[in-house]
């Protein structure tokens, strides 16, 4: 139940990002055009992770980790470059929610992997 949580909220997070980013792009209302190009490729990286981490193939967590903190650096950029200051209560619910995120993937991986006489799959 957890990893399908974990799983769902990578997939909606990283398409979110890509979806902002192209009516970023179309509307030409707020950051760069590569900053927003960089946003689209790390939703996509994360929408991918997010399968992989599905699936429990090796790697795919790191690889939605490291997705998660291009969004939040991007996130970080992006406050900075349109408000001129940093806002951290935004920042800090992201950051809470990515950690969240991933310690569902992994908690659930873990129940996963274990068949029912509790001992380890290869």
């Amino acid at each position: 139940m957890m990893l399908t949580a974990a799983t769902l909220g990578m997939a909606a997070y990283g398409l979110y990002s890509i979806v902002a980013a192209v009516i970023d792009v179309l509307s030409r209302s707020r950051m760069e055009v590569v900053a927003d190009l960089a946003l689209a490729a790390f939703g996509l990286l994360l929408v991918l992770a997010a399968a992989f981490v599905r699936v429990l193939i090796p790697g795919g967590l790191a690889l939605a980790v490291g997705a998660l903190l291009g969004l939040q650096a991007l996130s970080v950029h992006s406050d900075v470059h349109l408000a001129g200051a940093l806002a951290v209560t935004p920042q800090l619910v992201r950051g809470g929610l990515a950690v969240l995120l991933v310690v569902f993937a992994y908690l659930g991986g873990r129940v996963a992997r274990q068949d029912p006489t509790g001992t380890s799959r290869p």
